[in-house]
């Protein structure tokens, strides 16, 4: 597919539109720490890559049920507190978007609960770009599966040939593919681990996207 030939921009939120996966991981952690349970970064990174959940190191130290329901509760709590306390702008990621909507339909597609989405972009102004958004509701099986992708392309009425992604994680460059979507990872710090060889481009900003498709 020639980069110019794309109709269809579908973003991921975390990590590329936003700043907020370091403080979703230290939310688990420290929520994981009150259980008793230790989570290494680099755990934590291969728990994230498979799609798995955190909580199933809770699970497998034996943890009470309910103390896993009441730790996600907690996480939860002090996610939305660092959201509400922290710039989570990225840098240039509203000029970029302001010029795309102009040539392209767009849409944000992401693992994201609809309240926290909804609290991270409560004072950004960034979904005026947008036609729509996948939240985590919006979809039974979630990344690395191809759903959430597929479930866009449907909306949009949209062929996988006709569309990019925009990712930053394994995880989502997966689902990316096996959609079989051309797929652009942009470099974030807490992802920069992760195998990104079936990616068809590579940025290190997302200012080098306008590059790409012009």
């Amino acid at each position: 597919m020639n980069s110019t030939d794309y109709k269809y921009i579908l973003w991921d939120n975390d990590g590329v539109l936003v700043n907020t996966e370091q403080w979703y991981f230290a939310a688990t952690r420290e929520a994981l720490a009150e259980l008793g349970v230790h989570l290494p970064i680099d755990a934590y990174q291969q728990i994230m890559i498979q799609g798995r959940s955190s909580w199933e190191l809770a699970a497998q130290a034996g943890v009470d049920p309910q103390q896993i329901k009441d730790g996600q509760d907690l996480r939860d709590e002090l996610y939305r507190t660092y959201l509400s306390n922290n710039d989570l702008r990225i840098k240039g990621v509203f000029e970029v978007l302001s010029e795309l909507a102009q040539h392209y339909q767009m849409a944000i597609v992401t693992t994201c609960r609809r309240d926290d989405f909804e609290l991270i972009h409560s004072n950004l102004d960034l979904l005026q770009f947008m036609q729509f958004v996948l939240t985590r509701e919006d979809y039974a099986e979630s990344k690395p599966h191809p759903e959430p992708y597929l479930t866009a392309l449907q909306k949009f009425s949209a062929t996988s040939s006709q569309a990019l992604v925009v990712e930053d994680s394994e995880r989502g460059l997966r689902a990316a593919r096996a959609a079989a979507i051309d797929c652009a990872v942009v470099d974030y710090h807490f992802t920069r681990g992760h195998d990104f060889s079936a990616a068809q481009y590579r940025l290190q900003t997302l200012k080098e996207l306008l590059q790409l498709l012009a």
